[in-house]
């Protein structure tokens, strides 16, 4: 005999999928950060020159922090929605963006490209607007808990792109020690 679930249960089924999905999206978020050594010690990236709408960088961690969050809740939220049709899908395009997220950092602080960062930025979008388009066929809290990331995303790309303008040959540009820049292309 099946037996539906009440609505404490449900409730409790999502606060358990979200205290697995919430650190798991901030732990491997701040790994990514760590592999591409995104901070005030990169020295390649402290020596580009800014676009003048960059925020401070504190800035960056808090909301990426807060992104990572959101984007738990809404991986959760969706998980959580056992009866759609749609939820393989929505969580298969989750994973798709977020692997595209976690690797922009290593790829830019890390391997210095910011050419492929971009690259790598469009992509990120574009599975993301198809990951909140899919959240919103499960879940609408789902989706309207990516809004934030996209917007972040458009901010991100037009700085990504403004840095690629600012520092056209940055790409592969290594710093040594004395802040010299170190040219591994050749």
């Amino acid at each position: 005999m099946s037996e539906l679930a009440s609505s404490g249960q449900i409730r409790m089924a999502l606060v358990r999928r979200a205290l697995i999905t919430v650190p798991a999206c901030v732990v491997l978020g701040f790994i990514s950060g760590a592999i591409g050594n995104a901070g005030p010690d990169n020295l390649w990236y402290t020596a580009l020159e800014k676009p003048s709408f960059q925020p401070p960088g504190w800035a960056f961690g808090v909301v990426w922090t807060i992104l990572y969050v959101l984007m738990g809740l809404a991986l959760a939220i969706v998980l959580n929605a056992r009866g759609s049709r749609f939820r393989g899908y929505a969580v298969a395009l989750f994973v798709v963006q977020f692997v595209f997220n976690l690797a922009w950092s290593p790829v830019v602080f890390g391997l210095h490209q910011i050419t492929w960062g971009l690259v790598i930025l469009a992509f990120m979008f574009v599975f993301a607007v198809a990951t909140t388009i899919a959240f919103l066929r499960v879940r609408k809290n789902a989706a309207l808990l990516m809004l934030p990331y996209l917007a972040w995303l458009c901010l991100a790309g037009a700085l990504n792109f403004e840095l690629r303008q600012l520092n056209p040959d940055a790409d592969g540009l290594v710093m040594d020690s004395g802040g010299s820049q170190i040219d591994l292309r050749r």
